[in-house]
Formats: C-alpha cells, structure tokens, sequence
C-alpha cells in the first residue's frame, strides 16, 4: 500500500520536467531561425550600392542618360530606378544581368554588381 505522503504528491514533475525542455528546445530553433532569416535579409539588403552623391535631387542629370552611357557601355538595358543617391540600371551583357550605380550629379559609374 502507497504512504500517504505519496498519495497526494503530484505527478506531473517529471512531465513538466519534459514538457520545459522540449518549450526551450522551440524556443532556440525559432531564435535560431530568425537569426538566420535576418542575417539573410540583411545581405540581401547590402547588395545594393546606395550612396553616390550629395547634390540635392533637383539638380540630378536625367535618368535617361545613365541609361544611355549603359548602353553605350555595351549593355541591353532592362530597367533603371533611383536607388539611395544613385542611379540603378539593370543591364545584360553576354547574357549576364548586371546592376550598374551611377551618380547622378556626373554620370559616373560607381558599382557594378553581376548576378
């Protein structure tokens, strides 16, 4: 026969016990999971070039000319947009995309990223 001391001990210790380390178990793969998407988007986000000039935006060359020295450059031109203080024009060339910063203020070209 039970004492009476372990009649009215509670059972769940060893259960609870478990059921704590499997919740830390979750709790590091989701910590570890967003640290890994974040560092993930943070490289994405460093692809990009984003500084190429202070001149205020009013008085910027047109965008159609950075277009324009891309071609020149030997480059099918797929789109261009502002891009921080730059121009950004995606470019193919022997079949490669590339993306092509210029400034603004000179049209000088100041990254190139191939991808």
């Amino acid at each position: 026969m039970a004492s009476s001391a372990s009649l009215g001990a509670p059972r769940v210790s060893a259960a609870r016990t478990r059921e704590e380390e499997t919740f830390v178990k979750v709790i590091r793969v989701v910590a570890i999971a967003l640290t890994i998407g974040i560092g993930m988007g943070s490289a994405a986000m460093a692809d990009g070039f984003k500084d190429c000039t202070k001149l205020a935006k009013a008085s910027w060359k047109p965008a159609s000319e950075a277009e324009a020295k891309a071609k020149a450059a030997g480059y099918e031109v797929r789109r261009s947009k502002v891009e921080g203080s730059c121009y950004e024009v995606y470019g193919v060339k022997e079949g490669k995309l590339y993306e092509l910063f210029y400034s603004p203020e000179d049209l000088s070209l100041k990254h190139t990223i191939a991808k």
